[in-house]
């Protein structure tokens, strides 16, 4: 009797402990992403041929550069619970200020520096317009989004430019393992990745980038200067953007001011697949690789499958409704 009362409680306990690792999983936002990535990954391998060669997965790498670059500024906007719809057009100007400079002769050391520097400016502009005149980061972005891309079609004639130096294309070399190759551009991105989750986690700016996201007004109850970080983080992404710029040319080796048009929605679509909340305070810099991912999984292996752009479209727009849809109700059960 007393065995059968003894694993009867050893049973509970197990029981209990994995249900608190299931609450635990489920807490967790990178969780849900690296969930849906798997399944999206082996229906891609059961339906098509191509989708797991090496081949195949480089490119799906490749295309995840520029806009999970994008998506990690886009990220830490949205944890201050603002949004970005400019991104895509800063670092397209960003590559057309490095690209025409070195094209027309101009040291391409010089012109990188200034393509970032513009980058950072024009974030910094967003950020002072949201943060000291409180105006809101929608209206501001979609403004910065219109002014960006016709200054970016002025300054370059609405022509495209070739790049040929070999810093501006560094981030396109890399290495060959086999029949994959990885470049260095990818490497950056996993290393910003891994820095930015450090810094959210172990720095007194991370816990008040997720403090004024969640509740501006208790945040600065509290000490926290709240324009001054909200500033801080358009600053930071801008300079993303830059980043961005830099690895796009090393991709494309062409500078065009109608490129990445919807970068911006992509780089939003990836963040909200990634668990992070658009109202702010909640999310996972790394869910945010994992949602950039998640788009160019879909595109490539739904490419595949022969599958219309068009549909495409349809099914991504549908999955960013559907994890908004998760989020508002995650939200209101976790206030109750």
């Amino acid at each position: 009797m007393r065995t059968s009362v003894t694993g009867h409680a050893v049973g509970s306990e197990r029981h209990a402990r994995l249900r608190e690792r299931l609450r635990y999983a489920l807490r967790t936002p990178a969780i849900g992403p690296l969930t849906a990535l798997f399944i999206a990954v082996v229906v891609f391998w059961i339906t098509t041929d191509t989708f797991l060669t090496p081949q195949n997965l480089s490119l799906v790498l490749q295309q995840s550069i520029v806009i999970g670059t994008l998506a990690l500024g886009q990220s830490l906007i949205i944890l201050t619970a603002g949004i970005d719809l400019s991104n895509g057009a800063i670092a397209v100007l960003g590559t057309i200020v490095m690209a025409k400079l070195a094209f027309e002769g101009g040291n391409p050391g010089v012109a990188l520096l200034l393509g970032l520097a513009v980058a950072t400016f024009l974030g910094l502009v967003n950020g002072l317009l949201v943060a000291r005149l409180g105006l809101p980061p929608f209206i501001v972005t979609l403004g910065a989004l219109t002014v960006v891309f016709a200054v970016s079609s002025l300054y370059s004639d609405s022509r495209s430019y070739q790049v040929t130096s070999d810093l501006l294309l560094f981030w396109g070399y890399g290495i060959q393992l086999g029949a994959m190759r990885l470049t260095w551009g990818t490497f950056l991105l996993v290393g910003l990745y891994g820095l930015f989750w450090y810094v959210l986690v172990n720095t007194a700016w991370g816990r008040h980038v997720y403090a004024v996201g969640d509740a501006p007004e208790s945040a600065r109850l509290i000490g926290i200067k709240v324009w001054s970080t909200v500033l801080s983080v358009y600053v930071t992404a801008g300079f993303l953007y830059g980043i961005a710029a830099w690895q796009a040319l090393g991709r494309i080796a062409n500078a065009d001011p109608n490129a990445y048009q919807t970068a911006n929605l992509e780089s939003i679509t990836a963040v909200v697949l990634g668990g992070t909340s658009l109202f702010g305070g909640r999310g996972s810099i790394i869910g945010t690789l994992i949602g950039a991912l998640i788009v160019n999984v879909l595109r490539s292996g739904l490419t595949q499958a022969g599958i219309d752009s068009l549909y495409q479209d349809v099914a991504t727009g549908t999955l960013v409704v559907v994890a908004v849809g998760v989020d508002q109700v995650l939200r209101r059960s976790g206030s109750r």
